[in-house]
């Protein structure tokens, strides 16, 4: 396993300290520790972060496993160390407290009034460190009417009127198959964090970034939350079909289905050609992209029919090399084994000290000159608490009464099948 100080990283240098809990906050963190950054995961010497205990599925050495790692706990939280430290107490706070003196990046996303109450909020550990950036991310945002309200990935879905834009017209409401607000706050908390910490290079001074659940979702909301804002009404679910543009969907072949995108005045022509129904053109029920969209399932059938010429697998280069968008439909386990994905690196192996050899994602964005890595897996509790205090300056026997206090908890190597 790499280190990043071996290779140039965007982020060399740069100490971050997550208190994340369960996925926003940590999924923030670990895009900060992809490029590089020494991210130090806080957690209780007790039980760990929330997300450990969030399964199944859990895994060993052997693969899955009523006892292990957590699937969830894996996905958020690699290029980390874990310091297990109660920092509620007075002895783990004033330890917390030292740490944030020396830290560039704070990560929370504890309700607002949490951190405050423990008395390491932001005005405590900005005057001690004013280089510091703390990035608060909460359910509902910093402040407001629903400031201390809890809020969970499917709550603010349905909150922010995502599930009603998803789905099919006519239907339930319905969430997005992944946890869409958690894991798009954790990336906007972090441009907010790369954004400070470019600030603090002119500037010289940290600051509070602040993101919620609720902003990234309606800041992700786009063209249908303009379309409402000014008077063209509230929008229904689209279903396959795509809620401005056809046809732009998902159509049958003859022994599936594939993705299409024959959209535009140049490509939707030539789609007709190729599919055998040239006379779609002058057929006033699809002159223009409008028409099409408002006639989207008499055409989806249309196009259905004709698609029964060829198989999925037939139809994809048939329409990709003339130049329209087609593709299948796969189950995860297929596209993670695609080879586009494989020569993209979104699939990496590392070693773990219990799960033998793993397989992570990989890092989404690639640098050419400062490239990210996965150069840590996620770590286990406490697998790094004695390294990161003894940086500290504290002495084994320090450690020790530490321990014995029940304030930290170490990692024992001797419990593994290895050293990570």
């Amino acid at each position: 396993m790499t280190d990043s100080t071996s290779c140039p990283m965007p982020l060399t240098g740069v100490r971050v300290l997550d208190l994340g809990r369960h996925l926003a906050g940590p999924t923030c963190a670990q895009y900060l520790g992809d490029l590089g950054a020494d991210v130090i995961k806080i957690e209780n010497p007790e039980r760990g972060e929330d997300g450990r205990a969030a399964g199944p599925p859990f895994f060993d050495a052997h693969g899955p496993a009523a006892q292990g790692e957590s699937a969830f706990f894996l996905s958020a939280n690699r290029n980390k160390r874990s310091l297990a430290l109660d920092f509620k107490r007075p002895e783990g706070r004033e330890l917390f407290l030292r740490l944030a003196d020396g830290a560039d990046v704070i990560v929370e996303n504890f309700r607002p009034e949490v951190m405050g109450a423990l008395g390491v909020g932001y005005d405590t550990l900005a005057a001690r460190n004013p280089r510091l950036i703390y990035c608060a991310i909460s359910g509902y945002g910093a402040d407001g009417p629903f400031a201390n309200r809890p809020g969970l990935d499917n709550i603010i879905q349905g909150f922010a009127g995502l599930m009603t834009v998803t789905g099919f017209e006519g239907g339930e409401p319905m969430r997005v198959g992944i946890p869409i607000a958690d894991l798009l706050t954790g990336l906007i908390g972090a441009f907010g964090v790369l954004a400070a910490l470019q600030a603090r290079e002119r500037t010289g001074r940290g600051q509070r970034v602040e993101t919620s659940l609720l902003e990234s979702m309606l800041g992700t909301m786009g063209f249908q939350a303009v379309r409402v804002l000014n008077g063209a009404g509230v929008p229904p679910p689209a279903g396959n079909h795509h809620p401005i543009n056809a046809p732009y969907g998902i159509f049958r072949t003859q022994d599936g289905y594939v993705t299409i995108g024959a959209t535009g005045d140049k490509r939707w022509p030539k789609f007709c050609a190729i599919i055998g129904q040239p006379e779609l053109v002058a057929d006033p029920r699809f002159i223009t992209n409008g028409d099409r969209h408002a006639n989207r399932y008499v055409l989806a059938e249309i196009i259905g029919e004709a698609l029964q010429a060829h198989t999925s697998a037939e139809w994809e280069p048939i329409l990709n090399d003339a130049g329209i968008p087609c593709g299948p439909i796969h189950t995860l386990d297929e596209a993670l084994a695609h080879p586009q994905s494989l020569h993209r690196e979104m699939v990496v192996e590392r070693a773990h000290p219990t799960m033998g050899t793993t397989r992570l994602l990989g890092v989404p964005v690639k640098l050419s000159e400062t490239p990210a890595a996965v150069w840590r897996t996620p770590p286990l509790l406490g697998q790094h608490t004695d390294e990161v205090l003894h940086e500290l300056g504290l002495s084994e026997a320090e450690l020790a009464q530490l321990r014995a206090g029940g304030v930290i908890r170490s990692y024992e190597a001797s419990s593994a099948t290895g050293k990570g």
